[in-house]
């Protein structure tokens, strides 16, 4: 079957909920109304709490209820203080302009509930009856580790079935939640689901369907459909059995799944946790994919992460190298000298580009050296 995709959204109006798909097979419906949350997020903040505002007033309209868990990295800045002035409502939240403003229009009625606990007591105690829970590390976990933190802390809570790692720049249909849940629960083979990724500043763009491809021989990976218009048709089935690992700027997994297989590697501290999570997941779980679940992805803001050409921070570009070399060396082994030598190449071209930030910090992961 093939999904023609809808139009921009304007207020009021969201993805439509299938009951049948193409080929007349029933497809996912809404779970049935339930008080109690059963999917928990986790949203990692590193410095960018304007951003973790707008995700937060989007996710809190999902229509169904969940436990949400905003790890502070040790940001060192105010996070903290906006965060908690906007829950209290202290602070007035203004709705960015464009074409997504419909997501977070008007405001969430405040006070929003929030309890703040810190990084030791979040593994030692259960979850309250907080729908937003604040957990404020001691010190910077990388993306791995702060994500490894808001599970463990969700999934003290028996209720919660999954756990959703939701990138902080991203902002959420109502309705994405509870198509995440649906496919949950139509497939208990899944242990890692993923959603429609769209552009934040190009919405008619695809980031990806769910997933990446990966090309184990130039270490290349690409957003499935990455890049065309969300209009174009496209084979939701298709997109689950292409994804080598689901894109960890929306990325579910299951209970079943983490008990299983572990938490996400903190060897890599940011880039390739989920590829090695989906290795080390050697096909015991399935990868889902809920196209009924529709986010926006402002797409590498916190570390400077760009798409573009020279656009990438020295920090992005030392953790991307370095998170590729690890993942080489420890899956692939005999191909690491190719993505050595394609590193070093790299890191010529950052020469050429007069760019001796980046030429330093690469030349850092190509030795293993810390940043």
């Amino acid at each position: 079957m093939t999904n023609q995709g809808t139009d921009l959204i304007t207020p009021g109006t969201f993805l439509a909920w299938p009951t049948t798909d193409d080929d007349g097979d029933e497809a996912w419906a809404p779970p049935e109304s339930d008080p109690i949350p059963r999917l928990g997020v986790v949203l990692v903040n590193y410095k960018g709490s304007s951003d973790t505002l707008e995700c937060l007033e989007s996710l809190l309209r999902s229509d169904i209820p969940l436990r949400v868990a905003v790890v502070d990295n040790a940001s060192g800045d105010n996070s903290e203080q906006v965060i908690r002035e906007w829950a209290d409502g202290k602070t007035l939240y203004a709705t960015p302009e464009g074409p997504l403003a419909a997501l977070t229009t008007p405001p969430l009625d405040k006070p929003v509930q929030i309890e703040v606990i810190d990084g030791d007591e979040a593994l030692a105690h259960a979850p309250g009856d907080r729908t937003l829970t604040l957990i404020r590390s001691a010190s910077n976990l990388g993306f791995a580790g702060g994500n490894n933190l808001g599970i463990r802390y969700l999934l003290k809570d028996p209720n919660i079935e999954a756990v959703w790692l939701l990138n902080n720049d991203t902002v959420v249909e109502p309705a994405a939640a509870r198509a995440l849940l649906s496919t949950i629960r139509s497939d208990p083979s899944h242990g890692m689901i993923g959603t429609v990724i769209r552009y934040y500043h190009a919405p008619e763009k695809l980031q990806a369907l769910g997933g990446m491809t990966f090309n184990a021989f130039t270490g290349a990976n690409a957003g499935i459909h990455g890049n065309k218009p969300f209009k174009s048709p496209w084979d939701p089935r298709a997109a689950a059995r292409q994804a080598a690992c689901v894109l960890g700027a929306s990325l579910t997994v299951t209970r079943r799944f983490v008990e299983t297989v572990g938490l996400m590697s903190e060897a890599y501290f940011l880039y390739f946790e989920e590829m090695d999570w989906a290795r080390r997941n050697a096909d015991r779980f399935s990868i889902g994919f809920a196209r009924g679940s529709v986010i926006y992805h402002k797409h590498g803001g916190s570390i400077g992460s760009s798409a573009k050409k020279g656009g990438r921070s020295a920090q992005s570009e030392y953790w991307l190298l370095r998170a590729r070399l690890l993942f080489y060396r420890k899956y692939h082994p005999v191909l690491l000298p190719v993505i050595w030598l394609q590193g070093a190449a790299q890191t010529a071209r950052r020469v050429l580009r007069r760019q001796p930030e980046s030429v330093k910090a690469m030349t850092k992961a190509l030795l293993f050296r810390p940043l």
